[in-house]
């Protein structure tokens, strides 16, 4: 209840930097670096990892980073069930769709920055928020907000808290987008 209560300081940290997202890239390999802050929002602490493969999601919402640490996208899951959708052609159990575009997200950046509290750096399961760069020369050349997307794609739906409040209100217009029926909402079942 804490980290939701404190997320929006989190990304009051400010929208991420081009140049310096930017310089964190390594040839020949995926970076993801992790960010730390304290409750005022300064960076307390950096951990980076480097990969020749890239990382690999172990859920709808978890990248693993090693066999010690995995990462977790707050406030957004799966809907549950199962699911059809068939513009992407896609039949089977909302975690498998919310999985599937997740892998997608993680293929091509060649940087990935995620944001955590200090209280999340030494455990095994942290909870982040992450941001994507992605270059292909002549062509592209971005920054996006992985729960953003997968949420405005319609893979993954807004978490809420026991009072029933979002647990991401920052991310409320991307699900209003995805409603339109993208993913999950393309299914009637879904709609909540």
């Amino acid at each position: 209840m804490l980290f939701a209560g404190l997320v929006s300081r989190a990304f009051a940290a400010g929208p991420v930097e081009p140049a310096y997202i930017k310089s964190l890239a390594a040839p020949g390999k995926m970076v993801l670096v992790v960010e730390y802050y304290d409750g005022s929002s300064a960076i307390v602490s950096r951990k980076g990892y480097a990969s020749a493969i890239g990382f690999r999601a172990r859920s709808s919402n978890e990248i693993v980073i090693d066999d010690k640490i995995t990462l977790h996208l707050f406030g957004v899951e799966p809907c549950e069930g199962q699911m059809v959708n068939r513009k992407e052609g896609f039949s089977g159990s909302c975690e498998d769709f919310a999985e599937q575009q997740l892998k997608i997200l993680l293929k091509y950046p060649k940087v990935i920055l995620c944001r955590a509290f200090v209280s999340e750096e030494n455990a095994p399961k942290q909870d982040v928020t992450c941001f994507g760069h992605y270059f292909f020369p002549g062509s592209l050349d971005s920054i996006s907000n992985f729960e953003e997307d997968l949420v405005a794609l319609g893979a993954l739906r807004l978490a809420k808290k026991a009072d029933g409040s979002l647990m991401r209100p920052d991310l409320a217009e991307a699900e209003r987008i995805g409603r339109q029926g993208f993913g999950m909402w393309a299914d009637p079942r879904t709609k909540r």
